[in-house]
């Protein structure tokens, strides 16, 4: 168990893991949380990092920053995200051994297995088989991450450890229109279909930066992403077949995971039965999935736009299904809380009052049905958990998300 007077580090505080992770320890009562934006420390930069943990000697160090970004940014900027990720994975490891770190938790991602892996996804599935090519570098660079802490633990004999999360989502995340993952592009683009349905072009110009754009020059600006005023009403188009299925994984289940993992697991609990040390990382998930057809009809019932949804089957779908197995960490005792339904009705109503322009429809501020029912049960969830924890003593979910990660070389940093 991580002591509440120790140090600890959280690389990536400000992305959408790493903040939740800060507010799931916050809710728990520990007190010397360390972090550094991206502007204060460059985790790519050997000398910097390693000069931040020999002046700071944090006890226990949580790994969440990363280079991120959905399939075009992936497959765009493919060399970015193998070489900004393994020098941050490298200097963040090699500095917590340097400065005998009691114990270090890598996040990777659920991208790490093969493209055909049999589902749901086993840890012991990890390179059995070809990558999906949009984000192999992102996904080596990931696998890289994994053997370097198992390395770490068999030849010195520390105590690191590594989580796969699926898909994940929740406050804070990043909506970029082009760089960002499936379901907060979704949410943003459905709110603006639903803004062009209403007719409300200056909350469109708000919300794309474009204050002194013309209606012709919006017009054309939505369809770069897919949103079109038609003869029959609006239509949105999403890429792909809208057949791939996802598994999706709120934000503040795995900062819970995490700590869980970090005050109740051992590398000696993942290697017991063993005659190879290998695949030794832990999978969080949910155990569900969904088609992003059906992910995408959600939230248009939940931002409530009328018009037409539709895909373009020229881009590309991705990995056809992407389950996680969470058998082995339900073993060791943990499980999500938090479901899709709640999950994402919170998550559409926090963007729609952060992100959408006071000139917005009424509507937005009058959401009725399933989605306000929705929104309200994971708020009664999420007050009521830490209520639990605060009388009980046993670990809370944690608050939402903070802000989303810098964004860098066109692509997002959550090394903030």
């Amino acid at each position: 168990m991580m002591d509440k007077a120790a140090k600890i580090y959280i690389a990536g505080h400000r992305g959408l893991v790493g903040s939740a992770i800060w507010r799931t320890l916050e809710a728990e009562g520990y007190k010397k949380l360390l972090g550094k934006s991206s502007a204060e420390l460059d985790l790519t930069d050997q000398a910097a990092t390693e000069g931040f943990f020999a002046a700071e000697q944090p006890d226990y160090v949580y790994l969440a920053a990363a280079r991120v970004g959905g399939i075009a940014a992936n497959n765009t900027y493919r060399a970015d995200f193998i070489q900004d990720n393994l020098d941050i994975q490298n200097n963040v490891v090699r500095a917590s051994f340097q400065n005998d770190v009691k114990k270090l938790l890598f996040l990777g991602s659920s991208c790490i297995y093969p493209k055909e892996a049999p589902q749901p996804i086993t840890e012991d599935a990890l390179l059995t088989g070809p990558l999906e090519y949009t984000n192999e570098p992102y996904a080596i660079a990931k696998i890289a991450g994994i053997k370097l802490i198992e390395s770490y633990n068999l030849q010195h004999g520390t105590n690191y450890l590594a989580v796969m999360p699926t898909n994940l989502y929740g406050r804070g995340d990043n909506f970029d229109l082009e760089k960002s993952h499936v379901m907060p592009g979704l949410i943003r683009k459905t709110f603006l279909a639903k803004l062009l349905e209403d007719g409300d072009l200056p909350a469109i110009a708000a919300n794309l930066g474009l204050a002194e754009a013309s209606e012709e020059e919006l017009l054309t600006e939505l369809t770069r992403y897919g949103i079109a005023r038609e003869v029959g009403g609006v239509t949105l188009t999403a890429w792909g077949t809208g057949r791939p299925r996802r598994e999706f994984l709120h934000v503040d289940d795995l900062a819970e995971a995490c700590t869980f993992v970090m005050n109740n697991v051992d590398f000696a609990d993942v290697v017991k039965d063993k005659a190879e040390i290998r695949n030794t990382h832990l999978n969080v998930g949910t155990g569900s999935d969904l088609a992003i057809e059906e992910l995408a009809k959600m939230i248009k019932e939940l931002v409530g736009f009328g018009g037409q949804l539709a895909f373009d089957p020229t881009k590309p779908d991705g990995t056809m299904r992407k389950l996680l197995s969470v058998d082995k960490l339900n073993r060791l005792g943990w499980r999500h809380k938090i479901e899709l339904a709640d999950g994402l009705a919170a998550t559409v109503k926090w963007y729609s009052d952060n992100h959408l322009s006071a000139a917005g429809p009424s509507h937005l501020d009058d959401r009725q049905g399933a989605a306000e029912e929705r929104s309200e049960t994971y708020v009664k969830y999420v007050e009521g958990a830490l209520q639990a924890a605060t009388q009980s003593g046993a670990k809370s979910t944690s608050g939402v998300a903070g802000t989303a990660g810098k964004q860098a070389g066109g692509v997002r940093r959550s090394d903030a």
